[in-house]
């Protein structure tokens, strides 16, 4: 796995279902922020516009999302990501979440590189390969 890219989101009332408890679909949007974070951080630019700039889109492929504890309103979220691999036509992450030094989530995501008029696979532009790989921890 490469370097760490850490960030830390804060969990908001509008996150939380009526029992103060983070509403599990929310999670996605944590892993995903996280992740379009760390992107950006790479190209230097917003994540979305610079993928797309390279003549593709990157919808996501597969997210798997195990929650270890639950995550209460106004805990302090410190999520790591990491790339774990770049394929031919798709590239993936690993995600995982911490309060308090106690894991509360690991996530694994999948994105695929398509082109946006066939939404057929392509490979991975060199580009995004090289600003990917290039990230240091910085």
């Amino acid at each position: 796995m490469s370097k760490e890219f850490v960030i830390t989101r804060k969990v908001r009332f509008g996150d939380c279902d009526p029992g103060g408890m983070l509403y599990t679909p929310r999670i996605g949007y944590f892993v995903v922020e996280a992740i379009l974070d760390f992107i950006s951080l790479c190209f230097g630019a917003p994540a979305e516009k610079s993928m797309m700039s390279l003549g593709v889109l990157p919808p996501t492929r597969s997210l798997n999302i195990e929650l270890l504890q639950p995550m209460v309103w106004d805990d302090q979220v410190e999520i790591r990501v990491y790339l774990k691999e770049i394929r031919i036509s798709s590239f993936v992450f690993f995600v995982d979440g911490s309060v308090l030094n106690d894991k509360v989530f690991t996530a694994e995501l999948t994105q695929v590189c398509i082109d946006p008029k066939t939404k057929r696979p392509v490979k991975v532009p060199s580009k995004l390969r090289e600003v990917l790989e290039s990230y240091n921890g910085k």
